[in-house]
């Protein structure tokens, strides 16, 4: 599955709405009773940048390509999942193949949609969801363990590692996320989770999905759980649902109207898009001609053989050099010429860490 974001959270708290309006497309079956969604529903959206538009002005491409981004939408767990509850353990496996989660809380009163637990608690809600992820967590871990003791008795390192597990699984026990553990950066820590990829692990982002009103001033609901995200180091992003499915149908322009209608800057969907990209430690660059204008996904730190390397594998072996003007510059001079007159195009090797937002030609030969 590759760098995924998975949606998770309780049935009936707006997922699937979120993901329809994520894909702009009905591809996720959304319904008032839990367990709509069975099999887990991937997409992959294209990442929201105002600066392909500029270069493309400037340009004049015949087409534009954006970054992207993988998301899953999983299946609405419930109070026993862990031990396979509601569907069970077959969704806590399509949330181990992610790398970052999205949790959907609902936080708005509305009678006319069921809520699986009989009341709005934002706080209940998240608890629910990753007490379930924990003990799916102590359960792997317990398994591993168990193995390692077999093997620990003629290997030293197996005995350690199974010591270190032992600690891990008593900290989750006690209700805590493998991702606030204080050993985590330890190369055991590190093995265990790339061997068992622990759910709680993940880089988690909260959804708040409210209602019209709830999108210009915090209600309480919302309130509770930026406390609860802040204290975990974890980021909230506010949505309406509703309303970001109302966008789907609307062209640019449009959409920006409506959004400044109801005094917001930004829609909630872009903001996870921009900030799960940021979260899976992605970024972009760009090349710029007149078949297309195009942002490459690399890993933020990638050197410039590898970032050539997305766009063919032949370029990262014969690799020269790249070409690299930055998009400030890119711009203001209007385009690469003029870039190149002002002395702002520069000629890097193999050691360039390419930057966000770099404007890229590559010169190799193979």
């Amino acid at each position: 599955m590759g760098l995924a974001i998975g949606l998770v959270g309780l049935p009936n708290v707006g997922k699937s709405t979120t993901f329809n309006a994520l894909t702009k497309a009905q591809n996720a079956e959304a319904a008032n009773y839990p367990f709509c969604t069975i099999e887990p529903n991937k997409a992959i959206v294209p990442v929201p940048d105002k600066r392909l538009d500029e270069l493309a002005k400037i340009v004049s491409p015949e087409r534009i390509q954006h970054s992207t981004l993988d998301f899953v939408d999983i299946a609405g767990l419930v109070k026993g999942a862990s031990k396979g509850e509601g569907l069970g353990n077959k969704f806590l496996s399509n949330i181990r193949e992610t790398e970052v989660l999205l949790q959907i809380v609902r936080c708005f009163e509305d009678e006319n949609i069921v809520h699986t637990e009989g009341s709005i608690d934002p706080l209940r809600d998240v608890e629910i969801i990753e007490t379930e992820l924990i003990l799916a967590d102590v359960e792997a871990l317990t398994n591993r363990i168990e193995r390692l003791k077999k093997q620990a008795k003629a290997d030293k390192k197996a005995k350690a590692l199974m010591e270190f597990a032992e600690v891990v699984a008593e900290y989750l026990a006690e209700g805590n996320l493998a991702r606030n553990f204080p050993d985590r950066e330890s190369d055991l820590f590190k093995e265990l989770d790339r061997d068992l990829r622990l759910l709680t692990s993940k880089e988690i982002m909260y959804g708040a999905n409210v209602d019209e009103d709830g999108l210009l001033e915090d209600n309480e609901h919302v309130k509770a759980l930026v406390k609860h995200a802040h204290d975990n180091d974890c980021e909230v992003i506010k949505l309406c649902a509703k309303v970001e499915e109302e966008l789907i149908g609307l062209d640019e322009d449009e959409g920006e109207e409506f959004l400044h209608e109801l005094g917001v800057e930004e829609s909630g969907l872009a903001q996870i898009i921009h900030k799960g990209f940021h979260k899976l430690g992605l970024m972009s660059y760009f090349t710029a001609g007149v078949k297309e204008v195009r942002a490459w996904t690399i890993r933020q730190e990638t050197t410039a053989p590898k970032a050539a390397a997305v766009i063919h594998n032949d370029f990262e072996k014969g690799f020269i050099r790249a070409e690299v003007i930055s998009y400030d510059d890119f711009i203001a001079n209007n385009g690469e010429q003029g870039a190149k007159e002002v002395g702002k195009m520069r000629l890097e090797g193999k050691e360039y860490i390419v930057q966000d937002g770099d404007v890229m030609h590559f010169r190799f030969n193979v």
